[in-house]
């Protein structure tokens, strides 16, 4: 083989080795660094793009989660009050039908009994004020309460188009006291509402009785309207719950799917790391052997 001064075709080859090797090493030494064998679209344009397109979608979902949380405590503190007002026999609306039932005995102290029903009457009031939370409330509403409640419980997205799946609830099935008396505690019937109930005049006398028996109708019928209202939200709240948990279920298959176009798998460059280190050298030495041969020229002209 022939000796050139102006071209060694060993180093030149041996050079551009080194430099795919060189290559191929910052390839890889990035791949560890980052963790990821696609960490930028000119790795890979599709994969890039649909791991940008689901990050975008598990924000999203993180979103929905925040929203579901907030929307769960809502309910939660509707639900609670709403349970509070049904009552037991110590208080609520069980225990003013009781009371009502009791002031039907003839010759009994009915001016003792409204005591209680007062006080009943005013802890229910009480209580659907109390029930705001993040400034809502659905039991004590005024004439700036929407007629209508979204709670954001889900997110999709087909090809380019997203949805928000929602749970609309409407206000006047749990609204108990309304500015415009319209709740179901404070609605006129028969000349007194729920909320207003008062027996201390009433006698033995039948048409007092009669009073007295049309006040229990009122209450029994209120008594189903609020059980059915904190049946109904606790039925949101159950399906609240299961949505919670699907998005966060879904949120960790969205990352485990980004996770298996983009990661990189750290077993397989940490291998290729040591091979390529060792090209390097091997490259870097049939380099320097190639640079030597054209020092071997010099010998012919001594």
């Amino acid at each position: 083989m022939s000796s050139s001064l102006l071209t060694n075709s060993a180093a030149m080859t041996a050079l551009q080795t080194l430099r795919n090797v060189s290559s191929s090493l910052q390839t890889t030494e990035n791949r560890i660094s980052t963790g990821q064998r696609v960490a930028t679209a000119s790795d890979n344009a599709a994969y890039w793009s649909i791991a940008t397109s689901m990050r975008a979608d598990n924000a999203a979902l993180s979103a929905v989660s925040d929203s579901l949380g907030l929307s769960a405590a809502t309910v939660d503190t509707e639900y609670t009050a709403l349970t509070a007002v049904v009552g037991d026999s110590t208080g609520g609306l069980t225990k003013l039908q009781a009371l009502l039932v009791e002031a039907k005995t003839a010759g009994i102290d009915r001016t003792k009994i409204q005591a209680d029903i007062t006080q009943i009457q005013q802890q229910m009031k009480g209580t659907a004020d109390a029930a705001t939370f993040n400034g809502v409330n659905w039991l004590s509403v005024t004439t700036a309460t929407p007629a209508t409640f979204d709670l954001v419980s889900s997110f999709s997205r087909v090809g380019g188009t997203p949805t928000i799946g929602s749970i609309t609830l409407t206000i006047s099935n749990y609204s108990l006291y309304s500015t415009s008396t319209t709740g179901i505690l404070d609605t006129v019937s028969g000349g007194a509402s729920v909320n207003t109930i008062d027996i201390t005049s009433l006698t033995d006398a039948a048409t007092d009785q009669a009073t007295l028996s049309t006040y229990i109708t009122q209450v029994t019928a209120a008594l189903n309207s609020v059980a059915s209202a904190a049946a109904d939200l606790g039925a949101v709240k159950n399906r609240i719950a299961t949505n919670t948990d699907f998005v966060k279920t879904l949120m960790d298959s969205v990352t485990r799917g980004v996770g298996q176009l983009v990661d990189a798998d750290m077993n397989a460059e940490s291998t290729r790391l040591q091979a390529l280190q060792t090209q390097q050298q091997l490259g870097v030495q049939a380099l320097s052997i190639a640079n030597q041969n054209s020092q071997s020229i010099l010998s012919l002209f001594k």
